[in-house]
């Protein structure tokens, strides 16, 4: 009876030491309580996977907005494993409309995802695919950062006929459901369509906090699923470069570069002007209310912050106070 009492005590005392979570990260608490004086509703903080800063509510699904933007990159990496599409082919290979028109035809995929391919920047809810199609050009292909909805919209009607080509469903939505998402666990919260019922790929995707944290440990970990890559390796390194036109702006995801960009969007987050003090490989998808999901792979970070859109802010134009830097500043303080 001695012996076994000791051996179960013994089991009994290893397991707290096995499955603890580590200590909140020292700068948890003011982290929070910064996120909630701007609006913040969740907040999540991994740390090599493991939970080290939580709000009380990561499991409420809530509006990624332009954070939808940077699942959008991924689709594509995924598409160029699938054979679909190369990231530097003519966008009017696919588009035959676009064939006839000097200036058009000469858009790549890379530019549109770049938010480089010379449309329009809008302000207000995108067009259908279609319609996005019509955007006029303020800008040669390449040669400035224009931030607006249409190249996205344009994106989905590429790979919309693309998947109808190789005989598959053309819905964008789930094709990145069933490559990506899926695979890695993510349940979906929703996802709003456009005027043309197709959905939306500027803006409308919905996750919790601790969905999202799955994209970006995917992110962190290099695209893997089970030590194999569930999407392109080079094509996911290439989401990660800024262009000429905006070096703090990949292909979907926000860099903290120096940036000659002059734009409101790029103006609005600090990381571009504090890039030397944050980790040179910190990638960020950005959605408007200061939605944020920041990876930094150096030091094993996954960070989701979601906010309540104020709409009465965003209409007029009135600052947040928000600033990426400060708050990574107190999420990475020792």
């Amino acid at each position: 009876m001695k012996r076994t009492t000791l051996l179960l005590a013994a089991a009994v005392a290893a397991v707290p030491a096995l499955a603890a979570e580590p200590a909140p990260l020292p700068g948890c608490a003011a982290a929070i309580a910064y996120s909630e004086a701007h609006n913040g509703v969740a907040l999540l903080v991994l740390e090599g996977g493991k939970v080290r800063c939580r709000s009380a509510d990561i499991a409420t699904p809530q509006e990624l907005w332009s954070g939808t933007k940077s699942i959008v990159g991924l689709m594509a990496a995924a598409a160029v494993q699938d054979g679909l599409l190369t990231l530097d082919e003519q966008a009017s290979d696919t588009l035959a409309e676009w064939k006839n028109d000097r200036e058009k035809a000469q858009i790549t995929l890379r530019q549109l995802l770049s938010m480089t391919g010379g449309q329009a920047s809008t302000v207000g809810r995108p067009q259908g695919y279609l319609d996005s199609l019509k955007t006029p050009l303020s800008a040669l292909p390449g040669s400035k950062f224009q931030y607006g909805p249409a190249p996205m919209q344009i994106f989905g009607e590429i790979m919309l006929r693309k998947l109808v080509a190789k005989g598959e469903d053309g819905n964008p939505r789930l094709y990145i459901e069933r490559r990506v998402l899926g695979p890695i666990g993510v349940n979906v919260g929703g996802w709003r369509s456009g005027p043309d019922g197709a959905p939306l790929m500027p803006q409308g995707l919905v996750l919790a906090a601790e969905e999202w944290a799955k994209i970006g440990e995917f992110v962190r970990t290099g695209g893997q699923v089970d030590g194999k890559p569930l999407v392109d390796r080079g094509a996911l390194a290439e989401l990660f470069k800024g262009s000429a036109a905006n070096p703090a702006y990949g292909l979907t995801w926000w860099l903290p570069r120096a940036t000659p960009a002059k734009d409101a969007v790029t103006a609005s987050t600090d990381i571009t002007a504090h890039a030397d003090m944050l980790p040179a490989d910190l990638v960020v998808a950005a959605g408007a209310g200061e939605q944020r999901l920041y990876v930094i792979p150096s030091r094993r970070f996954t960070i989701v912050r979601q906010a309540k859109l104020d709409l009465a802010a965003l209409a007029t134009g009135r600052k947040s106070g928000w600033s990426d830097s400060h708050f990574l500043g107190l999420v990475l303080s020792d």
